[in-house]
């Protein structure tokens, strides 16, 4: 069997170090203005350190230029391309065909992706791309598996793969979306996407010979989410997806927290090496019982294994998870007082879990005490009140630093 490469989000350095803590081969990130995501927090200077910090501990990182570019945006493109010819990233995404010729230009050392913005769903699409100077295609995501099968088996032999294993998954076409921009200005195709999709809408119906009279129609108190799509999830079909030999599996989320990309790597990271260690002793139970302590919405499998797949949307339209929480990050560990930075509120008698890189069962402890960070005076609690707020607490194994601990939820808290 192929190594298949674990891809995870960077919406900052400091996420990328996370990333890569736990088990990523490789990140893609963008930067603030030039990619799907704007509002990371990504400069060109945090983009270089990232760059540099993965070469140096032997692993990749895929830069994102993949908006849809008027022509204005055509100079700032340019200087962008200049400048990751000299960084030297793994990759660049792009999808728009007059980026790529820029590309192709001004950053003749870097290899190109093309995005799934490009919406690739065929073999004859991904020869296209193969002859216009492409190393890789991201699929789209609505493709199944029975046309990544065909797919893998027909397309140019050196040209790799890369599909979307979990995650958000879009109301549009493989993200190419107009919604947002309709309705806030906020164009999705240009990385400012305000999530339109997710918002909840008041209907009503009206009564064809009384114009006028609206009659509410609501899912909850809440409205109803019309749009709103249920988050991806192959951890199921992990041994087809290495099996068709695809090259690249890649985790949505540079806007999600620290604690989400380490949970989410951390599991895939286990599922992928357990996988080709034991094929036969697979159970996807295991790993998706981890997983699910951080996801926020229900889970679908969209399209991978059945084109009528009806199991996709999420009327909810809420992003919640009344279990688990992010708890904190390690700062600096110590036998008796660890620093930590807190995410949440902590106390006395609190259930936390360690979530330990390249292990897939969390350390799980009971605080039992809590000092002041800078008295070291005993507390019962302590609530974030400023970015980077940290406390001293006893940790039950030696932890290193970026580690992450979530925060086990009483039902009334």
């Amino acid at each position: 069997m192929k190594k298949i490469e674990l891809l995870a989000p960077a919406g900052s350095f400091e996420k990328a170090k996370i990333a890569f803590l736990y088990g990523a081969d490789a990140v893609y990130c963008g930067t603030s203005s030039l990619s799907l995501r704007t509002r990371a927090d990504m400069d060109n200077n945090d983009l270089i350190k990232t760059i540099e910090y993965a070469h140096s501990i032997g692993k990749k990182v895929n830069v994102t230029l993949n908006i849809f570019a008027w022509d204005e945006k055509y100079e700032e493109i340019i200087e962008m391309a200049k400048i990751l010819n000299e960084v030297k990233p793994d990759g660049i995404i792009a999808a728009d065909g007059g980026v790529i010729e820029v590309l192709k230009q001004y950053a003749p050392n870097i290899p190109i992706h093309i995005s799934t913005q490009a919406n690739i769903v065929s073999s004859r699409d991904c020869e296209f791309w193969y002859k216009n100077g492409a190393k890789r295609v991201i699929m789209a995501r609505e493709a199944s598996k029975e046309q990544l099968k065909y797919i893998m088996k027909n397309k140019p032999k050196d040209l790799e793969v890369e599909i979307f294993g979990h995650g958000s998954i879009c109301f549009a076409f493989s993200g190419r979306c107009f919604l947002s921009d309709f309705l806030c200005g906020r164009s999705a195709n240009l990385g400012d996407c305000a999530q339109s999709c997710r918002w909840s809408y008041n209907l009503y119906a009206e009564e064809k010979n009384n114009p006028g009279n609206l009659m509410p129609i609501e899912e909850s108190e809440y409205g109803t989410s019309i749009f709103s799509s249920k988050d991806l999830c192959l951890i199921k079909e992990i041994p087809e997806i290495i099996e068709m030999g695809i090259d690249s599996l890649k985790i949505e989320g540079r806007l999600k927290t620290e604690y989400y990309i380490a949970s989410v790597i951390n599991v895939y990271r286990n599922a992928i090496d357990d996988y080709m260690k034991d094929p036969k002793s697979y159970d996807f139970n295991k790993y998706l019982k981890e997983i699910e302590k951080c996801k926020t919405r229900e889970f679908t499998t969209f399209y991978f294994n059945d084109r009528n797949n009806k199991d996709i949307q999420d009327f909810s339209g809420r992003q919640y998870n009344d279990t688990y929480e992010f708890g904190g990050k390690v700062i600096k560990y110590s036998e008796e007082k660890s620093t930590i930075e807190i995410k949440n509120k902590l106390k006395i008698g609190d259930t936390m879990e360690i979530i330990i890189p390249n292990i897939l069962e969390p350390k799980v402890f009971e605080i039992e005490k809590l000092w002041d960070y800078e008295t070291e005076e005993e507390i019962e609690s302590i609530s974030p009140g400023v970015k980077g707020q940290k406390v001293l607490i006893k940790l039950p194994i030696e932890c290193k630093e970026n580690w992450i601990i979530r925060r086990k939820k009483l039902k009334n808290n």
